[in-house]
């Protein structure tokens, strides 16, 4: 994600971080400071309100982290390649590879709910129980506040809405019954912009009766309306493109540059002459390296790119995605990376024979298209 930095590791994946968090535990510390703990436990000092509130919205945050946690480390469990872990503003993402299964997809799905849930229950017990002892009320209040926080949490992802995880088990629901993994992926997505609508909704409506919280719900459902448009559009290429291998959509020969280069003779002898946004890379033994982006050559200044090697400025082999031509091209667009195009380097015997990019996928569909109005 856009924004985000990598702050270590978790489950075994990276975990990043977006500059949304902070911003979020200011917002939770306060609310929780100013409003909640006063109303709760009353006539304690400002100190305690402060220090019990930035303890609680630091709880909650790793409360969102063991959500996504279990989701990874359920996926990894089951031989699915997890990306990365992101924490932002409205939660934490998971980035990982296809379910081949619907079992598989389902106990992905369930995992970061039940996690919530579980400790909502865990986090509540504990402050109902703590809350009798003398000189325990504001902890207690504390983890009430997180409890019913996260119960509210797993609830909200249960809602049947990809691409909350509830969505994502109906997903896997529809797919085991059906067996028809895209007609399922379609139903789970239309049936996220509909939740997403009616969020956006009911936080307007909420916020013009003087309800702030309002606000996150329309966020919240703005971005389930966004993305599930965004899955469902995905669903409907993986619907044209089934049983296409990718040599039947590559494009080849492939103009490529070499990446021990310096970035101005680079833009002088390949940039300038390819009719491409980006270039592929090759090393001195000829195979394929990385691939660079004109835009960023673009914006390297002028006095840096007689000392830059334009690998130095490429997005590396290991985070592109690679396919054999045999491969089925579906497969190949879920090894795609957010940030890095819509393209995929083709590799047969570690040597680059092709390149698919997003005007090869645009004429695969349009191919598809006048298939399907044809005369039957």
């Amino acid at each position: 994600m856009n924004g985000s930095v990598r702050v270590g590791q978790v489950a075994g994946v990276p975990l990043r971080m977006h500059w949304s968090v902070p911003l979020l535990v200011v917002l939770l510390a306060y609310g929780l400071g100013r409003q909640t703990l006063p109303v709760w436990t009353p006539g304690r000092s400002d100190a305690v309100y402060t220090f019990a509130s930035a303890v609680g919205a630091v709880l909650l945050m790793g409360s969102l982290l063991l959500h996504e946690t279990a989701h990874a480390a359920t996926a990894r469990r089951k031989k699915i390649a997890v990306q990365d872990v992101t924490l932002w503003a409205l939660g934490g993402m998971t980035r990982m590879g296809r379910p081949q299964t619907a079992g598989v997809a389902f106990a992905v799905a369930v995992s970061g709910p039940l996690t919530s849930l579980a400790i909502g229950g865990a986090a509540l017990g504990a402050g109902i129980g703590l809350h009798p002892l003398s000189g325990w009320a504001v902890p207690a209040a504390v983890l009430v506040w997180l409890g019913w926080a996260n119960l509210f949490l797993g609830a909200l992802n249960l809602l049947p809405a990809a691409p909350l995880d509830g969505g994502r088990v109906v997903q896997a629901l529809l797919w085991w019954r059906t067996g028809d993994r895209e007609r399922a992926d379609r139903a789970a997505s239309r049936s996220g912009q509909v939740m997403g609508v009616l969020l956006m909704a009911f936080g307007w409506i909420s916020l013009l009766r003087g309800a702030p919280g309002g606000l996150w719900l329309v966020f919240v459902g703005l971005f389930i309306t966004v993305v599930a448009g965004t899955e469902r559009q995905r669903a409907v290429i993986h619907t044209a493109l089934r049983g296409v291998r990718v040599a039947d959509a590559m494009s080849s020969p492939v103009t490529t540059g070499a990446d021990w280069l310096t970035a101005q003779r680079f833009i002088d002898e390949v940039a300038v002459k390819s009719h491409h946004s980006a270039v592929p890379l090759l090393d001195f033994e000829g195979r394929p390296s990385g691939i660079v982006q004109v835009r960023r050559l673009a914006g390297i200044p002028g006095a840096r790119r007689e000392a830059l090697r334009v690998r130095e400025v490429a997005i590396p082999l290991s985070q592109c995605a690679i396919a054999a031509p045999s491969d089925l091209l579906s497969e190949a667009l879920d090894r795609i990376r957010p940030g890095t195009g819509m393209r995929i380097l083709v590799v047969d015997g570690g040597h680059l024979v092709g390149i698919v990019t997003a005007k090869d996928i645009s004429r695969l569909m349009q191919r598809h298209t006048l298939r399907g109005q044809g005369p039957t």
